[in-house]
């Protein structure tokens, strides 16, 4: 009888000692936790031509002084049959319109979303802002990249576009550890 409850209580402290590890290990700084989040976040954070929303129509100056550095983009977005512009001679003005195509596309002209491949490295956690903080190495692939997208004039006006779609893209993210595991900051 003492035996079974040595066997019992043995048995029971290690069940105990695997469910409190299972509970910590998403908290743990590991590829699978950094993958996992990583993926999650940029499943609902697609990467984009621009930074923020373009408000249509839009006018970009074509005298030679002017260096507007959305024009070769729009110019690009044009060809691919997003964008239609009119060139107003007399005034330098070149004005960019949605085409009806277009105004299906989101407003920052996004093409999909990142999938993670594999985790490069990470730097050891350390307290930044009151926060356990790690950076991340990971190289991905783009998914749901849409036909527009898809032409070498796109690739050209915009190399950010061309790096995230080459199969060997590379970046780095920030992650926090919260109470329910890594997190990328918002």
């Amino acid at each position: 009888m003492a035996r079974q409850r040595r066997i019992y209580r043995a048995a029971s402290a290690l069940t105990l000692g695997l469910v409190l590890a299972g509970c910590n290990g998403y908290k743990a700084a590991t590829a699978k936790n950094f993958t996992r989040e990583l993926n999650i976040y940029f499943s609902n954070h697609d990467d984009c031509l621009f930074p923020s929303a373009i408000r249509f129509p839009y006018e970009a100056g074509t005298t030679a002084g002017d260096t507007d550095s959305r024009k070769k983009g729009l110019d690009a977005l044009a060809d691919a049959g997003l964008l239609k512009s009119l060139e107003d001679r007399d005034i330098h003005v070149k004005r960019y319109e949605l085409t009806t195509y277009g105004q299906r596309v989101p407003p920052r002209f996004c093409y999909g979303h990142r999938v993670i491949t594999s985790i490069d490295g990470s730097t050891p956690p350390a307290v930044v802002n009151g926060q356990q903080t790690t950076q991340v190495d990971y190289h991905y692939k783009m998914m749901d990249v849409p036909g527009w997208a898809d032409s070498s004039e796109i690739r050209k006006a915009f190399p950010a576009f061309a790096k995230a779609t080459s199969g060997d893209a590379q970046d780095r993210a920030t992650l926090v550890l919260t109470m329910n595991g890594w997190r990328v900051p918002e």
